[in-house]
C-alpha cells in the first residue's frame, strides 16, 4: 500500500493535512517527529513525507527538528509553514524574524509556473500564519511564490524534489490547496490514490491477527461508534480471543444500556460482559464539579473496573480502546496544547496493569470511522448513530452529580432527539444534545412560581469534528422543544439554545 508519511512538529493542522491527503485517495500516517528516525523512514517505503507547522522558531535551541539526512532519501518532501522554514534552516537557508512582516489570515499569493503550482492560477489567496520567514533560500532552490510582505512564500529544488511553502494548503481558506496536495502526490511523489477505506480495514484486520495472536484481549465498549466499529474489527482478526466489557456506569442516555447488549451481544455474536457499576461511579463523582477531574475520575474508574474482569478472565494483557484522532488532538499530543482530556486518553492511570493499551483507530477522523464500520458490515443506523463521549452524561451535567440530575438531563435529551429526528434533521445536525447548567430560572407553572434548572440545547454540523457550525434549526421547532421539556420534565424551567461554532467553543460544553 503506497502511503504518505506526515512528520509532526507540534502544529494544529497536522490532522488537516492528513485528511487532505487521504481525501485524494493516498494513505497518510503521522508520526511525531522524536518518535521515528531516518532509517526507520526510509524502511517503511513511503512514496513522500510532508512536514506540518509548528508553534516554534527553527533557530531557537531545543526547537523540533530533524536528522537532516531525510532530504538525501531520494523521497519527495513537502514542507508547510515550520516544516518550510525547517527544511530552509537544514539545507543552509536562513529563517529570521518577521518582525513588521508577519502575516495572519488569507494573504495573496503570486506564485511561478512550476509542477508544484500546476493548474494554480498565478495570484490566488491562501492562508497564512508566520512571524518568521525564509529571507535566504539554501543553495540549489529557486523561489516559487512571493506575497506582498514575505519574499519566499515557496521554495522548491526540482532535481531532489523537495519543496516548501510558507502558507497552509490543507485549510479550505487556501484556494488552491487542494491542487497543490494533487500536485505533491501525483505529480512529485508519484502516487495512484487508490487508497481507499476497505485497504485500511482489511490491513487492520491482518495486522492485529498477528499482533494478538494468542492473546487475551479486552475491549472498552461504551456502545457509541468508535468503540463499536473498534470491537468489530477487533472481534473479525482474533474472534473469541477477544471479550468486549460494557460497564453500565449510569451515565448513558436513556434506554442504551439495554439497546448496546442487545444488539452486541445477541445480533453480532461477540463475548459480552455487562458490569452494573451505577452506584460506584456516582459514588466516586459525588461532589465533584472540575469537568477534568470528572474525566480523569471516570477514567481510572473504568481501567479499575476491567482489571477487576481480566482478573476474573484470567491471562488478560491488552487493552482495546476506541480512541479516535481528534480525541488525540484535543487531550495533547507531544508540544501540542491541551484542550481537554478524553477519558480513553488523558484520562488513563498511570498505574494501570494491562501491559499493552491498543488503539486500532487512533489515526481515524469520525467519518472514516464510519466508513470502516459500514465495510465491517455494521448497519448504517448503528455507524451514524450520535457521538457520545466516553465519560457520558458526566460531561454534559455541569457542576456536581446526583441521579436526579442524570434523570432530568435524560429526559430532556430524550425529547430533544427525538423532536429532530421526528423534523428530519437528524442528518443535517452532525452532533445533537442537551446540557443540564448549573443554573436555576425562575417560571411560572400552572399559577405558581417555579424555580428550576435551565436546559441548554446544542446541535452541531461538521465533517471531521474539528470545526464545526451550528445547525439552523427553525424557530418554530425550538419553541416546541422547549415547551415539551418545560412541561414534561421534572424541575425544568429554562430553555436555551447554544449558537457557538468550534472554534472558539469545543462541540461539549466540558
Amino acid at each position: 500500500m503506497e502511503k504518505i508519511l506526515v512528520l509532526d512538529f507540534g502544529g494544529q493542522y497536522d490532522q488537516l493535512i492528513a485528511r487532505r491527503v487521504r481525501d485524494l485517495g493516498v494513505y497518510a500516517q503521522i508520526r511525531r517527529y522524536n518518535k521515528v528516525t531516518t532509517e526507520q523512514i526510509e524502511e517503511e517505503g513511503y512514496k513522500g513525507i510532508i512536514f506540518t507547522g509548528g508553534p516554534n522558531s527553527v533557530y531557537e535551541k531545543d526547537s523540533p527538528s530533524f536528522d537532516k539526512r531525510i532530504f538525501g532519501l531520494k523521497i519527495p518532501v513537502l514542507g508547510i509553514c515550520y516544516g518550510a522554514q525547517l527544511m530552509a534552516h537544514l539545507c543552509g537557508g536562513k529563517v529570521i524574524s518577521a518582525e513588521d512582516s508577519s502575516e495572519y489570515g488569507s494573504t495573496r499569493v503570486y506564485v511561478k509556473e512550476e509542477l508544484l503550482f500546476k493548474g494554480v492560477k498565478n495570484e490566488s489567496v491562501c492562508w497564512m500564519s508566520h512571524t518568521d520567514y525564509i529571507s535566504q533560500v539554501p543553495a540549489g532552490f529557486e523561489i516559487l511564490a512571493r506575497s506582498d510582505k514575505c519574499p519566499c512564500a515557496a521554495m522548491g529544488d526540482p532535481s531532489r524534489k523537495l519543496y516548501a511553502v510558507q502558507f497552509h494548503p490543507e485549510v479550505t481558506h487556501t484556494e488552491c490547496g487542494r491542487q497543490i496536495f494533487s500536485n505533491f502526490l501525483f505529480d512529485i511523489c508519484g502516487c495512484k490514490g487508490d487508497w481507499r477505506m476497505d485497504d485500511f480495514v482489511s490491513s487492520s484486520i491482518e495486522k492485529y491477527r498477528k499482533e494478538l495472536k494468542g492473546k487475551k484481549v479486552l475491549l472498552a465498549l461504551s456502545g457509541g461508534v468508535d468503540s463499536s466499529v473498534a470491537a468489530v474489527l477487533l472481534h473479525k482478526a482474533i474472534g473469541n480471543d477477544l471479550t468486549c466489557v460494557f460497564v453500565d456506569h449510569g451515565l448513558l442516555r436513556k434506554g442504551e444500556a439495554q439497546q448496546v447488549e442487545e444488539l452486541f451481544k445477541n445480533r453480532f455474536g461477540l463475548h459480552l460482559i455487562r458490569v452494573d457499576a451505577k452506584e460506584r461511579f456516582l459514588k466516586k463523582l459525588k461532589g465533584v464539579k472540575e469537568p477534568e477531574v470528572k474525566r480523569k475520575i471516570i477514567g481510572e474508574e473504568f481501567v479499575r473496573v476491567f482489571e477487576e474482569e481480566a482478573k476474573k478472565i484470567g491471562d488478560v494483557d491488552v487493552l482495546v480502546q476506541g480512541t479516535i484522532y481528534p480525541d488525540v488532538i484535543e487531550s495533547g499530543k507531544g508540544d501540542s496544547a491541551t484542550i481537554k482530556s478524553h477519558h480513553n486518553v488523558g484520562g488513563l492511570p498511570e498505574d494501570m496493569s494491562f501491559k499493552t493499551v491498543c488503539e486500532p483507530l487512533r489515526d481515524l477522523f469520525k467519518d472514516e470511522v464510519r466508513k470502516a464500520g459500514i465495510q465491517l458490515g455494521i448497519p448504517e443506523k448503528m455507524v451514524f448513530r450520535q457521538p457520545f463521549p466516553g465519560p457520558g452524561l458526566a460531561v454534559r451535567i455541569l457542576g456536581g452529580i446526583t441521579k436526579e440530575k442524570l434523570d432530568i438531563l435524560k429526559e430532556a435529551d430524550a425529547v430533544f432527539t427525538s423532536e429532530l429526528e421526528a423534523a428530519g434533521l437528524e442528518e443535517k445536525a452532525s452532533q445533537y444534545f442537551a446540557v443540564l447548567t448549573d443554573s436555576r430560572a425562575v417560571g411560572v407553572k400552572g399559577d405558581a412560581r417555579s424555580y428550576g434548572y435551565t436546559v441548554a440545547l446544542r446541535a452541531v454540523t461538521t465533517d471531521d469534528f474539528m470545526t464545526a457550525k451550528i445547525t439552523r434549526i427553525p424557530y418554530e421547532l425550538l419553541e416546541r422543544i422547549a415547551t415539551r421539556i418545560c412541561n414534561e420534565v421534572k424541575d425544568v424551567s429554562c430553555v436555551v439554545y447554544d449558537i457557538t461554532s468550534k472554534p472558539p467553543g469545543t462541540i461539549e460544553w466540558e
